[in-house]
């Protein structure tokens, strides 16, 4: 070991200064004695925490024996030795004096320590934050890694890679190059990062491969992310989004259906944003646009053979051949039936046969229909059903404003709330009418184009309102019965079912208050007609000309009904 600095003068240096003939024997003892301890070895401050070089002098099972010069040898468990061959007799090791001295008087040694200390030295001597040196992974901790660099620096877990991890255990045992984040000099520890070399790596090729990258390129990449809109891939060092329209020319609801993460793509380069740094992928492009001779390959009225490969609630996909597909819309599922949900006519995996109606190329549609291939019984309708015939129908269902009615199976006729009846003010169909009834209608009117049919009730009858003015003219009496008291007067069905108002100054001629007084619903009564409007179907009633015109003032001769009310005059 060498000598102590302030212990380095030597003996002769000691005898020259100092004339034995001027000292008395006890001054050349203490000069004696001097000499003595200059003439004998040095011994090193031993503190702990100092490392000394020690030799091997005995090995044993769990222990290694290493003899540092000090009073009493040390002991170093076997296992601190990261390299075995260095456990050999008489070899020399540096060692860590952990303590002078244990309960049991002997020094206690450590190797590993000694290593460690060494390593941080080395550290604080070669490397600084933003050093990029090499490490194996040793193992796991929370929170992340350590990773053996010369000494032991902590590997965070969001420092580890730039991609999700699945699983820590993948990295240990395995050698990567790291970036010393920071160097903690009073904990002695070091925290490096792997990720930010990664990065400046990906960056580093993403602008070149920006540079070097042309559209109508063929590339290769790696599914990293699915989303509902498409995918993205790393294309060695840069983004590329493949979205789910240019993934594959047929319909597909989600991009999972075609990829896995961690796929492997070939795709085309749609398009480069070198500003914004985005690439746009497809891949249906590397195969030929299947709608390129649509119109050529399927003309209007073709009729085609497919499979149903989805059902929504407004209609059915058919598909046609790999990459095309044509929707059958529910109003083209069935002549005979009012179809709201497709699955009523088909459902999934059905073979079907189809015409074409209409196609739309840039967008990518083409509109099919079922029942244009089946016959059409709109076809005849006009000879089946001429305008004027009566014919029997069902009642289908009732509307606020008619009665839908059906013919038979495909054909469907209306009658309108005002075709129910001549006479009677109809509110609502279901006051003459009940769905399920089989009833007589005549046809009004034919509308092939459009699918319609226009129907009667009340044609069946003849209009009592055609020369009314020559069956009840002004003047005539009439015979009828009260149906409805009001303020203002009493309505009237007379014998042909037409209604007439008795306003309350024309039901008698005497001076009578209330009409309920007067008459009474059901009440049967001779009046004299008095006015006639065809146009508005009114016609106007008098009992109290009647009465003048018979020279009758009695009371109880204008009313024949058993039902009588009558008012009597004070008395005077």
């Amino acid at each position: 070991m060498p000598k102590n600095p302030q212990h380095s003068w030597t003996e002769n240096n000691i005898i020259d200064d100092v004339s034995f003939q001027e000292q008395d024997a006890q001054d050349f003892k203490t000069l004696l004695g001097l000499k003595e301890a200059i003439a004998a070895p040095e011994t090193p401050q031993h503190t702990p925490g100092t490392v000394l070089v020690g030799r091997i002098v005995e090995i044993t099972k769990d222990h290694v024996v290493v003899d540092v010069g000090l009073k009493s040898e040390g002991l170093v468990p076997i296992e601190e030795f990261s390299d075995p061959s260095q456990v050999r007799l008489d070899n020399e090791v540096e060692v860590l004096l952990d303590q002078a001295e244990d309960d049991n008087g002997q020094i206690v040694l450590s190797r590993e320590k000694a290593e460690r200390l060494r390593q941080w030295e080395h550290i604080l001597e070669h490397c600084e934050e933003g050093s990029i040196v090499k490490g194996r992974v040793l193992r796991k901790v929370k929170g992340g890694l350590m990773v053996d660099i010369g000494m032991e620096a902590f590997l965070p877990g969001s420092q580890i890679d730039n991609k999700r991890i699945k699983n820590l255990d993948d990295y240990i045992g395995k050698t990567y190059e790291f970036k010393i984040l920071k160097i903690n000099i009073d904990r002695k520890n070091v925290v490096v990062s792997r990720r930010e070399l990664l990065e400046a790596e990906r960056v580093s090729k993403k602008s070149e491969l920006l540079e070097n990258i042309k559209v109508g390129m063929i590339r290769e990449g790696v599914v990293k992310n699915i989303t509902d809109f498409g995918v993205f891939l790393d294309l060695d060092g840069i983004d590329g989004l493949l979205h789910i329209t240019d993934m594959t020319w047929k319909r597909i609801k989600h991009p999972s259906e075609m990829v896995q993460l961690g796929q492997k793509l070939e795709v085309i380069i749609l398009s480069v944003d070198k500003d914004k740094g985005r690439v746009a992928l497809g891949f249906k492009q590397k195969d030929k646009n299947p709608w390129d001779q649509i119109e050529q390959k399927y003309p209007i009225g073709m009729r085609i053979k497919g499979k149903i490969v989805n059902l929504l609630p407004y209609g059915a996909f058919i598909e046609i051949e790999p990459g095309i597909e044509g929707l059958i819309h529910v109003s083209e599922m069935s002549w005979a039936k009012n179809i709201t949900d497709p699955s009523e006519v088909v459902k999934k995996g059905d073979e079907v046969e189809a015409i074409v109606l209409s196609i739309q190329k840039e967008e990518g549609k083409i509109s099919l229909g079922i029942k244009q291939a089946e016959h059409n019984p709109w076809d005849e309708v006009e000879k089946k059903y001429p305008v004027d015939s009566s014919v029997k129908a069902e009642i289908r269902s009732l509307t606020n404003y008619g009665a839908f009615v059906e013919l038979e199976p495909g054909i469907e006729g209306l009658i309108r709330i005002s075709d129910l009846s001549w006479i009677k003010k109809v509110s609502h169909p279901s006051e003459v009418l009940r769905k399920g009834d089989i009833i007589d209608v005549v046809i009004l009117s034919v509308d092939h184009e459009n699918k319609r049919l226009t129907l009667g009730v009340k044609q069946l009858s003849n209009n009592p309102w055609e020369g009314i003015e020559k069956t009840l003219p002004i003047g005539s009496l009439v015979k009828g019965v009260i149906t409805k008291i009001a303020a203002f007067g009493a309505f009237v069905e007379l014998d042909n079912g037409i209604e007439g108002l008795i306003h309350v100054t024309e039901l008698s001629d005497q001076a009578f208050g209330k009409v309920e007084d007067i008459v009474a619903k059901g009440d049967e009564i001779t009046a004299k007609v008095i006015k006639i409007d065809p146009e508005h179907k009114k016609i106007a009633l008098s009992i109290k000309e009647y009465l003048i015109e018979q020279n009758q003032v009695n009371r109880d001769d204008i009313v024949v009904t058993a039902k009588r009310k009558k008012k009597s005059a004070p008395a005077e």
